[in-house]
């Protein structure tokens, strides 16, 4: 791990968060990589239990309304959620791009 040195104020937080830093673990599931996927997959998941929920009561199954209406919207929420994550995701990339070094 890269020691990082304090000067002034700096060190009060550092001593705070020197707790909380740990070394990065290539093999660790919780990259960011793994996490994105993660989060897809379970926006997916949704979007399929709504399209699922929604052809059983299209098909005339026994299912509740609300159900069916509370699925809809949280895959709508779950992919607005999604598209503005992309979106800061998207703005933090140009803005990296076009920093000058």
């Amino acid at each position: 791990m890269v020691q990082i040195t304090a000067t002034g104020m700096s060190s009060e937080i550092l001593s705070r968060a020197q707790s909380k830093l740990k070394p990065f673990d290539h093999g660790s599931s919780d990259d960011f990589a793994s996490q994105l996927t993660k989060a897809v997959g379970e926006v997916a998941k949704t979007q399929n239990d709504a399209d699922t929920a929604m052809k059983a009561y299209e098909s005339g199954d026994e299912v509740d309304v609300t159900k069916v209406m509370l699925a809809r919207e949280k895959s709508s929420l779950a992919f607005e959620a999604t598209v503005q994550i992309r979106n800061k995701l998207l703005s933090a990339y140009k803005d990296i791009t076009t920093m000058p070094v």
